[in-house]
């Protein structure tokens, strides 16, 4: 497939471009910076700023599939802000590229640990990570509004470590996945990639959330 892929170059999104790549997908990756990415057979890289609708739209037309990992980065002090405006400029973009399939790599906090309570909200989730997972609920709120997008929306497990790729992960919804013994799920960054290529060589969550753990 041709995939458009924002957020190339973090955490999610460096194991993300090589799982598309090492299972021959042509990737267009849409940076800020195209200097930050080394040349690699089967990638393109074009300059495209994520906060602007049009850029967006420009760089994703004609692909099968864009995929969002973005994130302004967790030293940035309008994180929340910042990301919501990246969120929404890029569903535009998305829906003016006329390209369908959409998918978005969220954040844990949105995930339900008790009926109608949401991790985020819970006494124990960290409160340095709490306005970007806040930003992540909210657009996954907006998402759920989305009818022209056939999108799809992941949330990883609570922990998300580097670490290996093994292929293999369990598949949950809008609930975290726990470890035996009541302990957090977790998965290496490289299985949660394999995961999102999955999803888009045979899509099984269109117009869903869906989350997977080891």
């Amino acid at each position: 497939m041709k995939i458009a892929l924002i957020g190339a170059t973090g955490f999610v999104g460096t194991p993300l471009l090589a799982e598309l790549l090492s299972r021959g997908h042509q990737v267009t990756v849409l940076a800020r910076n195209p200097t930050k990415l080394a040349a690699q057979a089967g990638l393109t890289v074009v300059s495209a700023d994520a906060l602007d609708a049009a850029q967006v739209s420009q760089a994703a037309a004609g692909h099968d599939a864009v995929v969002s990992a973005y994130n302004p980065g967790w030293t940035e002090p309008r994180i929340g802000e910042i990301f919501l405006q990246a969120t929404r400029a890029i569903f535009d973009g998305v829906k003016q590229s006329g390209v369908k399939r959409f998918l978005m790599v969220g954040g844990a906090g949105s995930l339900f640990v008790a009926p109608g309570v949401q991790l985020v909200d819970t006494p124990e989730f960290p409160a340095e990570i709490k306005v970007a997972a806040s930003a992540a609920r909210d657009a996954l709120n907006l998402i759920q509004q989305e009818s022209a997008l056939d999108w799809s929306f992941v949330s990883p497990p609570i922990l998300l470590n580097p670490g290996v790729r093994t292929g293999q992960y369990r598949v949950g919804a809008d609930e975290p996945l726990w470890a035996e013994g009541g302990a957090p799920g977790s998965i290496s960054v490289d299985d949660l990639a394999v995961a999102i290529v999955d999803e888009l060589e045979t899509p099984k969550h269109i117009k869903k959330r869906f989350t997977v753990a080891n």
